[in-house]
């Protein structure tokens, strides 16, 4: 698995990103595997609220459907529409395909370094 080690991470395996006072949320290289392929996704809208620690919308495969937690409390200020008409770019580069961009971020989750990321993992598994 491939767990980059700029990312932060959830217990229930989004990674988030820091681009200045933006955070960028996807699923992590462990979520797309363990759901398979990806055949829909479920997005907030722009300038929908999000709660940390709460669900922000919802990830269908071909094996479930697994709700996406919000590491962060902020307002949606991106979507990444993209992955309306191609979900399944969350199971080629996880890392690459972001979900959601949050502004006026005020509260975070309790994140993961990459290597305590790993170590849950494969607890896990």
């Amino acid at each position: 698995m491939n767990h980059p080690s700029d990312l932060k991470y959830t217990k229930s395996h989004e990674w988030l990103r820091m681009e200045g006072d933006i955070a960028v949320v996807g699923i992590s290289d462990y979520a797309q595997d363990a759901l398979g392929d990806v055949v829909f996704v479920n997005l907030p809208q722009e300038g929908d609220e999000t709660t940390a620690g709460e669900s922000f919308g919802d990830v269908e495969s071909v094996k479930a459907v697994s709700e996406l937690i919000c590491p962060v409390s902020g307002t949606v200020c991106a979507v990444n529409e993209d992955l309306l008409d191609a979900p399944e770019l969350l199971n080629q580069d996880p890392y690459a395909a972001w979900i959601i961009k949050v502004e006026n971020v005020s509260e975070t989750e309790e994140l993961l370094e990459a290597d305590e990321y790993e170590a849950l993992c494969a607890a896990e598994h």
